[in-house]
């Protein structure tokens, strides 16, 4: 029977000093690479039409014209419009597993990181018996389940379910981990986060300088 798994968090992942400051930065970041860009307006060269004078230059009492496409007509171009942009920020491999750290940090404090065996047991999809485990571990609404790549009996199981949000543990990223109320880790999940990225070379799960830093801001 699926059962919720006792675990030692490890304090250099789950026990670290919550930057405020550093994770606002890395989720706007986060936010702003999730832009599309694509957003454009045409300029008064840009606008088909326009090529005869409206009306001649001097006699009328009105101000003088040289084409409808201008700003001040209706239908004319548009003056300092958006324009196709990259909105990405260069954000540094440590400040991001740093700001995870926190934010899995605050809600671990709060016991709302739980670590199961499974959600479905078999190999068939079950969406409702995932349903009840999840509902039967943390009473919170949203959460934010975290799977290997391959498990895909709990993706079937769960994908359609408006208030859980599937992902896989390679992915896993502080603005999710913020969204949701409760973070629920599969057993291979959590052992493969534990042993992954967020204790190799390239982000020391220690507590950096910019944390303390911003500890004390």
């Amino acid at each position: 029977m699926t059962q919720v798994v006792s675990v030692d968090l490890p304090g250099e992942i789950f026990d670290v000093q919550t930057n405020i400051p550093l994770i606002h930065q890395v989720v706007v970041a986060q936010l702003a690479a999730a832009r599309q860009g694509t957003h454009k307006t045409k300029t008064r060269g840009e606008v088909s039409g326009g090529g005869k004078k409206p009306y001649r230059q001097k006699g009328t009492g009105r101000a003088r014209q040289g084409s409808t496409r201008a700003p001040q007509f209706a239908g004319g171009g548009v003056v300092h419009g958006p324009v196709p942009r990259d909105y990405a920020q260069r954000t540094p491999k440590k400040m991001k597993a740093a700001a995870l750290r926190g934010a899995l940090s605050d809600r671990a404090r709060d016991g709302r990181v739980i670590v199961v065996d499974a959600l479905v047991e078999g190999q068939t999809p079950n969406t409702k018996s995932a349903v009840a485990l999840l509902k039967g571990v943390t009473e919170h609404r949203n959460v934010l389940v975290v799977l290997q790549r391959t498990d895909e009996v709990s993706y079937k199981s769960l994908r359609n379910v408006p208030t859980v949000h599937l992902i896989d543990v390679g992915q896993l990223n502080t603005y999710d981990v913020l969204v949701n109320d409760a973070v629920v880790f599969t057993r291979g999940a959590y052992d493969q986060f534990v042993a992954g990225p967020a204790k190799g070379k390239s982000a020391t799960a220690v507590a950096s300088s910019l944390e303390v830093e911003g500890s004390d801001a």
